[in-house]
Order: C-alpha cells, then structure tokens, then sequence
C-alpha cells in the first residue's frame, strides 16, 4: 500500500494520469472565481471567506480548484494547508490579434513569467495553464501553427523559471486542432449535454491526447436555464463517463454562482454548486456523492482475468514486469508466465514469484504456441497478453475489462509508453518505423491491437483456434486481430489502459526485431494476402497512431473551420504519409535503381554521379521523415536525428530483405488428392480450362461460392477473396510465381434454376514479373555495354522466352487444378457439371452455346432434371 504523499510534495505526469507522492492524483475540481476585488485589490475572497469556502470545498470531496488570477502567497498557503492544488490561469488578453506586433508577444511573456516567478515552486500548484480559450477567429488570423508555437514559447518561459511546474493551455472545441508540443497534459474545456455526443467527444480527445494525460478544464450547467433536478443527473453522468472512459481528471464549473466579470457580478447565470452566499444546492449532493466514488466506479462485474506473459530470454526486464501484475487494481486475476525454452536467468526470475504459476516448454516453440499454453492454462473468461519487457500501469486490467464489458467487443487493446527511464536512442527506435502501434478505424474501435497490451474473451480464442502457431517471433496479435473481423467480431480500444513498454536499446536490437518482423510479413502475405500492396507491405483500412511517422507527409493537415470561422467544433485532418515517396527508401528501389546504377557507374565513370544521385534523394527522403519525428525534449540529443534517418534508411532494407527471403522459404500447400490430375482433368474438361459450368437446381453462385471457399480454407490453399473493389472473386495462388483469378457469373432460368459460369485466368505473380524483368533489363545493359567485347552475350535473351514457356506451363497447371477442384466442390453440393465442347476451328465457336445446351439436355435426362432451354437468337 503507497504511502500518503508529503504535504509539500508537488503533482508530476506519469505516463496517461498524474503522481503525489507514490499514489495517483486524479484531480476532483471545481472552478473558484473571479469574484470582486478584495481589501488587497485580489479577484479572491477575503481569507475569512475563503477558509470557509475550502472546508466546504473539502466536504465535497474536490481536491484541486481551478483559478483564474494568479494567487497571493496566503491563497497559497491556505490552499496547501487544506490539502488542495490549483490549477492556475495566466489572465491576459487573448481576445487581440496578440501575435502581429512584438512588444504584445513581450507583454504576453512577461505576465507568464512573472506569474511563475510568484507561483514558483509551491507544492500548492498543481499547473499553470499559460492561456485559456483563444477565439478561433484570432487563431486563424495568426495561423494555427504560430500561434502552438507561441503557447510551446509560453511554455518554455515557466519552465526556465520552474523545471518541474506542470504546464497546459485550456482549449476547447472552436480550436480542437491546436497541438502545441511542450504542454505536460491536455485540458479541454467541453459543454456538451447530450450522453451519447459527450462520450464520443471524450473518446475522440483520447485519441488526439495520445501518450499524454487528458483532463477536463470545466463543464457544467445553468441552473436557472435547465433546472437543478436537470442539472443534478447531466452533472451526474459527465463525472461517471469522464473517470470511466480514463480522463486523468474533471472540474466542475463552479463552486459558487457568485462571479465577477467586466467589472460587475453577473446575475443572469447559475452554473454554481452552491448560491452566491455559499447555501450548498442539491448539485452540491449529486457531486459530491460521485466525487466520493470517482475516479473507480464499480464495473458491472468482475470476471477472472488469466494475464499470460510469454518470455523468451526476456531476464532484462521480466523482474519489473511481474512486479507491475502483482499490483494491479483489480480483484481476480491470475499471472501465468510462459517460459518458451529460455536459456538465461527466467526460470530464477519466476521463482522469486511463488503467486505466479510457471510453465515450462523444454524448447523454444514460438510466441505463438507459448501464448496458446497459456490460454489452454488459464481458467479466466478474459486472457490478456503483455509481454516480458513491458510494465502495466496499476490500473491496466481496471480500464482494460472495463471498456471490453461495456461494448460488444471480442476483444480490447490499449497503448505503449515508452517509460520515462529508457535511453535517448529506446527514444530515437521510438520514434523510427516499424514499431508496435494500435490501427483505428474509428475513435473506438480498433483495427488491430499490439500484443504486448490485448485481451480478448477465451471463448472467442478457442472458436477461432488460438493463435497460429507458424508465427514464431512476431505477426501473431495483426493475424489473431484479422481472423476476428473475418468471423465478423469487433476489437476495442481502451486509450486509459497502458503499460510502459521497453524499447529496443540499441541499433543492433532493433534491426534483429525488425528483421523478424519480415519474416512474419512473409507469413501474413501467405496467410492474409488482401492486405497486402504489390510488393507486400501491408495495407490498413484505419489510422495508425503511433510516435513513430512510418513515411513523410505531404502537406500540411487541413482544418475545417466552418463558415466564416464560426464552427463550434473545428477540426484537424491529418495528410497520410506518401507511400509514393517512401518508395524511394524500399529495398526495390535500391535493387532495381541504385545497384544497377551502381553496377554500371564502376563500369562507365560518367554514370557514377547518376547512383550517388540516386542515394542521395533515398537519404533525403529519410531525413526529411527524420524531421518529422516528434522526440520527447528531454531524451533528445545532438546525435538523436542523424540516428533517426539511419534508422529510417536501414529499417526498410532489413525488414523488407527478411520479407523476401520469407517469402521465397515459404512452402506453399498444395492440393491433395490430384495424384493423376493430367488423366483426371483431360477426361473431365478435354483441352480447355478457362471455363466450367455447372447446372444448379436450387444452389445460389453466392452459396457455391461460399462452399469453394470453405474447401480452400480447409485444404490450407491460400487465397484472398475479394472484398468489394476487385472484378474477381477469389484469387487462388498456385505457386510462388503464378495465380489464379476466379470470376462467376450466373443465368436465371425459370424455376429457380441457374447456370453457374467460372472463368479461371491465370497470371505472374509480382515475384516473376520482378524477377523476368529484372533479368531483361540486366541482360539488355550487359548486351549493351559488353556486346562488342563479347558478341555471344546476346544468347543471354534466350532465357527469357526460356522463362515464359515455363511460367505458362505453370499457369496451365494451376488452371488443371482449379478446375478439377471446382468439380469436386460443385460435387459435393449437388451441381451438375455440363460437358464443355471441343474446339476445332475458330469457325465453330459460335456453335458452342447449342453444344452446351445439347449437354446439358443429356446430362439432364442421365440425372432427371430439366436442361436450360435454348436462348432466343436476337441478332
């Protein structure tokens, strides 16, 4: 159990929510003035009015208060003194284009800097907030991306007078886009009062607030103008949404209606807890009763959570990690640690964890199958997965089954911190590509989730089969995440339930993970063709939040502003990063562009500037990605973006090599039960496999289709189905080098009856056209700059036609199977295969149709059904 914090302690950031002491600090607040000038000429209370208001404010169970003045020394004092922090607004005039002359950026400065300086180093201060809502108009006047620099500068003023002040800005929805970089959290001020658009908005504010804590600056309603009993459930269920959905922290506006503005009290507005003279409302009750609750409410239940940790060598951090599940805020719950063959010190590691229970495997089998003993293991109805160099925050599993029970997801993830004591290059791997990141498809809803923070029901897990035991070292949580939208399920995500996760500590690491990382590529692309592109990198339908900038962007994010600036919720879109010009990093490009080059530069001098050249734009195109990498301040160094740009140069080459070479090593399965397939295919199809047909009583293309599918997923023959956007339905792969592409089509015919049409088109894989031309293109320079010396080198061309005879062979093979496996699925749900015609002349094509019919009607009479009548001739 944390110790109390020392009353002089001061609050810090860690990771999504903040620290006193040992405990988290989740501030419960309430907005306190401006009131009218006291004796001192203050916007406060006098000292005998304000110790009265903190011991109410005490009994309502608040713990921060959020001014707008800065504070006198006793203010502070008393504060302290009643255990509460303040969050501090810098009053200065915001409502002026404050940007366009110099000495207004001076002046700004100086109130900032002097309220540190009067603020400094107070344990009473919870933050400074260095502005509150500047108008969208004068935002867009400046430019949003001068005026985040200008609140980055404001910043910096506070903390060159004190290092470890908390600082933020109070933003709110008409300039939602503004993303200042030094801020230490986010504080949005939000009046929504509608459930449903509020908890959505919060969810969104999650997504933009990324690795940083978000808290809500002010919310709260108008007595006179909703009604108190209103009042009393709206303030009720925004301070349960707030905590549930994993905010850092709420205040509500305000503890009183008394409110001095303009130089006047304002009397046609009643946002206060209680009156102006202090009489407590019934939203007084209805606060306080939450705030005793806040920040955990009662989950509707609590079911046994089997926490599996798979380690492989993992000694480094795995003490820390086991340390952070034996302190998690949640009633039942089990650690089972999977030791899969391990050759250092983890098995005297868990022995030091007699709670946890320990398996074993002799060797290393993979992530895979340790993942799946622990589930087999685990008596929980939920299974979470963290890894050996992680460290769950205390309340992971809290947020994690939280959100996972209050939606129909299979399954939930959260993020990945990196924690605050790894080194500036754990920094710099951070921020380079190719590292764990969630994929969003909405702000709620996950396309995957990393496996070093996921959870998903048992039973879900074991409908599928677990996870797949061909993925060794990585590519098992994208392969589990897809198998489950494919079965229609849906995953989460839950941004409060984080775990710090170890990067890679040097360079050497990281290429040896990314490398791996290729090589579960290679078994994605085998096991999930249709998300990847033409040269088999993967393809996302979501957004990928990740530290990282996985390839340079563009142009700069696009705001919608709303006519005139006068949107109440402005939004930022984000250009996607170019794939076009990350392509200029890929190892293709430096296969097929530099080396060549390269290769005929030595042999020609003059083409040598030509592959410096080409180079050089690779390493542009890294540095500039590079520089858009946003390092944490206090981890960068001199060295921190030359590394990044190596990193962004080498990962690419490492990971896309280790893909090909699994790509290639991949043995693909093919079909059983063809032992005699060139018999079998020419007695059933004759010379011709570019179509079949079947006659169907009552079986839909849809249903034929369906069953083709389910015999290939049986038969472990990859294919990739088409998902809306193809004129294909099914792509079937024969071979590393070539395809096929199966298309249906049906006739209607009275009854019910249908003609179910296949074409089957083969064609080279994006391997043999790298491979064909590659080789064309080598022997063309070679004839070209060796010709004369060696006038045989033409012969080199002969391979070539060499190549494509094979290939076609090869497609014809695969047509032969297809077609042959079609039959037997048409088989086994009752189609009848029509008896295609042999061609002797082209002349006899047009009479095909009459001979299919002619069939049709044989085969019909041989099975007593009725054969399709003859369509009318209309030319």
């Amino acid at each position: 159990m944390a110790s109390p914090a020392p009353i002089h302690a001061r609050v810090r950031v860690e990771g999504r929510f903040f620290r006193l002491g040992e405990k988290k600090f989740f501030p419960k607040g309430v907005t306190y003035g401006p009131f009218p000038p006291n004796e001192q000429g203050d916007p406060f209370a006098a000292p005998e009015q304000t110790i009265r208001d903190f011991a109410l404010i005490r009994e309502l169970g608040a713990n921060l208060l959020r001014v707008y003045a800065i504070p006198p020394a006793w203010f502070l004092d008393m504060a302290l003194e009643n255990d509460l922090r303040l969050l501090i607004d810098v009053p200065w005039n915001k409502h002026t284009c404050f940007l366009d002359q110099a000495a207004s950026r001076a002046e700004v400065a100086s109130f900032v800097r002097q309220a540190a300086s009067r603020c400094a180093s107070h344990a009473a201060v919870f933050a400074l907030s260095v502005v509150n809502e500047i108008p969208p108009d004068i935002v867009r006047w400046s430019g949003p991306a001068a005026v985040a620099d200008f609140i980055d500068e404001l910043v910096d003023v506070v903390k060159q007078r004190d290092a470890d002040c908390l600082c933020t800005f109070g933003n709110y929805p008409p300039t939602e886009f503004l993303r200042p970089q030094s801020v230490d959290f986010l504080c949005f001020n939000v009046y929504l009062h509608n459930r449903k658009a509020f908890e959505s908005y919060l969810a969104r504010l999650q997504m933009i607030s990324d690795a940083k804590p978000l808290m809500l600056g002010e919310f709260g309603i108008d007595s006179l103008r909703e009604g108190e009993e209103r009042k009393c459930q709206i303030l009720g269920w925004k301070i349960e949404a707030s905590f549930r959905g994993g905010l850092a922290g709420a205040i509500v506006y305000s503890f009183t209606d008394e409110w001095f503005m303009g130089g006047e009290l304002v009397r046609d507005w009643a946002f206060g807890l209680t009156t102006a003279n202090r009489q407590p409302k019934a939203s007084f009750s209805a606060v306080q009763r939450l705030f005793r609750v806040a920040p955990y409410f009662p989950l509707e239940r609590y079911p046994m959570v089997s926490i599996i940790v798979a380690v492989y060598n993992g000694a480094r951090t795995l003490q820390l990690c086991l340390e952070s599940l034996a302190r998690l805020n949640y009633p039942a719950y089990e650690v089972i640690l999977v030791d899969d063959g391990s050759t250092d010190e983890t098995p005297k590691i868990a022995g030091q964890f007699p709670s946890i229970r320990y398996i074993r495997h002799p060797q290393n089998l993979g992530l895979s199958a340790a993942r799946n003993s622990g589930i087999e293991a685990g008596r929980g109805e939920i299974v979470a997965f963290t890894d050996s160099d992680c460290r769950a925050d205390e309340d992971w599993l809290y947020y994690l089954v939280g959100d996972l029970l209050k939606d129909e997801f299979a399954g939930i993830g959260g993020p990945n911190l990196l924690p605050p004591e790894d080194s500036w290059v754990a920094a710099a791997v951070m921020v380079s590509p190719g590292g764990p990141a969630h994929v969003m498809l909405t702000d709620q809803i996950a396309e995957h989730i990393p496996g070093c923070n996921m959870a998903f029901y048992k039973q879900v897990l074991q409908e599928i089969g677990g996870f797949d035991p061909i993925f060794r070292k990585a590519g098992d949580d994208v392969d589990i995440c897809w198998r489950l939208q494919q079965c229609g399920y849906k995953i989460g995500f839950s941004p409060a339930a984080f775990v710090w996760h170890y990067r890679r500590a040097t360079v050497g690491e990281y290429l040896r993970q990314q490398r791996g990382y290729g090589e579960s590529e290679a078994l994605l692309v085998y096991r999930h063709p249709e998300y990847f592109n033409w040269i088999g990198a993967s393809q996302w339908r979501g957004r990928i939040y990740s530290p990282a900038k996985f390839g340079v962007v563009p142009h700069a994010p696009i705001i919608y502003h709303g006519t005139f600036a006068s949107a109440g919720f402005q939004t930022l879109y984000t250009a996607s990063p170019s794939f076009s010009v990350m392509l200029l990093t890929s190892l293709e490009f430096h296969v097929l562009v530099t080396l060549p080059l390269l290769v005929v530069g030595i042999i020609l001098r003059n083409l040598l500037p030509l592959a410096a050249t080409s180079f050089l734009i690779s390493l542009a195109v890294c540095g500039a990605a590079a520089s858009q990498a946003e390092l944490p301040k206090n981890k960068t160094r001199l060295w921190s973006a030359p590394l990044v740009t190596l990193l962004f140069f080498l990962q690419p080459i490492v990971r896309g090599w280790a893909r090909y070479k699994g790509r290639l090593s991949v043995r693909r399965q093919p079909l059983s039960g063809y032992e005699n397939l060139d018999s079998l295919s020419a007695e059933r199809h004759g010379a011709r496999f570019d179509q079949v047909r079947y006659w169907s009583e009552s079986l839909s293309r849809l249903e034929f289709l369906k069953a083709v599918l389910s015999e290939l997923d049986q038969k472990g023959w990859q294919n990739k189905v088409d998902v809306g956007w193809n004129d294909y339905d099914v792509e079937i792969y024969g071979s590393r080098w070539t395809y096929l592409r199966l298309t249906t089509a049906s006739e209607i015919f009275p009854g019910g009856k249908q003609l179910i049409r296949c074409r089957l088109e083969t064609a080279w894989t994006f391997l043999a056209r790298l491979v064909f031309w590659s080789a064309a293109g080598l022997e063309l320079m070679a004839i070209g700059f060796l010709g004369e010396v060696f006038p045989w080198i033409w012969l080199l061309l002969l391979s070539l036609p060499a190549f494509d005879w094979w290939l076609s062979t090869e497609q014809r093979s695969l047509k032969r199977i297809v077609a042959v496996f079609l039959d037997d699925v048409a088989e086994r749900v009752h189609l009848h295969r029509i008896e295609p015609p042999v061609p002797t002349s082209r002349r006899k094509k047009k009479a095909r149709f009459g001979s299919l019919i002619s069939a049709a009607a044989g085969r019909a009479l041989e099975e007593k059904t009725e054969p399709p009548p003859a369509k009318k001739n209309t030319g």
